[in-house]
């Protein structure tokens, strides 16, 4: 039940945290480009990618505590840091075809559902 629990609040924050982050960066710089998305998915990346590292070793963390940070906070703000890590663990077991693989095939097909699911709703909503 903790487990849970974690996960709800730290997806608050990380929700929280993103879009305040996201909106910060974007006015600051400016511009028509998603910088600001773009620094949120690297930032979460790296994050969870220093978080992987320190819990790879000796568990100085509950796992309630260490799933809230990753899957809640992280989770609420980025999902893109989950897809950069598994990636990274498919490289690192030396599956080199394997993270191409989710690498292009995640772009792509998101990219696609994405237009298919835009396309859907015009035609649903009759725009």
């Amino acid at each position: 039940m903790l487990k849970w629990l974690m996960i709800a609040l730290g997806g608050a924050v990380g929700s929280l945290l993103r879009y305040s982050f996201q909106g910060w960066v974007q006015r600051l710089v400016g511009g028509t480009f998603p910088v600001g998305t773009l620094v949120v998915n690297v930032t979460a990346c790296f994050i969870l990618g220093f978080l992987g590292g320190i819990f790879a070793g000796p568990q100085l963390i509950r796992e309630e505590y260490r799933i809230g940070l990753t899957v809640g906070v992280l989770g609420g703000y980025s999902t893109f840091s989950t897809f950069g890590l598994e990636s990274f663990n498919l490289a690192n077991d030396s599956e080199y075809g394997l993270a191409m693989l989710n690498m292009v095939v995640s772009c792509v097909a998101g990219f696609i559902a994405v237009w298919i699911g835009y396309r859907v709703a015009e035609r649903w909503a009759g725009v």
